[in-house]
């Protein structure tokens, strides 16, 4: 079970954007997240007009290491840490670590 899944509102606790928030929009790889407005980078791209596109430098949303992120508890309004918790039914579910509370799936 990943404890960080699409939809997840995060922030980044290290790197250059450090302190902002986004929603994890992908996942690239079993440890990488792409994360809306974060980690963004300068493409230069040629202009095809077979596809119909424009040249110029456009800024794309490169993946980010998870180890770098955490989740974004809005009860706080600070970072925490995701908890993995067996319910009553028999179902896994992912908890707050500071506070035991359920996190909503999005």
């Amino acid at each position: 079970m990943n404890k960080l899944r699409t939809g997840d509102e995060i922030i980044v606790i290290a790197g250059r954007d450090k302190g902002k928030r986004g929603k994890v929009s992908a996942r690239a790889d079993e440890s990488h997240l792409l994360v809306d407005g974060i980690n963004l980078v300068k493409k230069h791209t040629k202009p095809n007009p077979l596809k119909g596109t424009t040249g110029g430098i456009v800024d794309k949303a490169m993946p980010i290491d998870q180890s770098n992120v955490a989740i974004y508890n809005p009860a706080t309004g600070k970072a925490d840490r995701v908890g993995i918790k067996l319910l009553a039914d028999g179902k896994k579910s992912r908890v707050y670590k500071s506070s035991g509370e359920v996190i909503k799936a999005a």
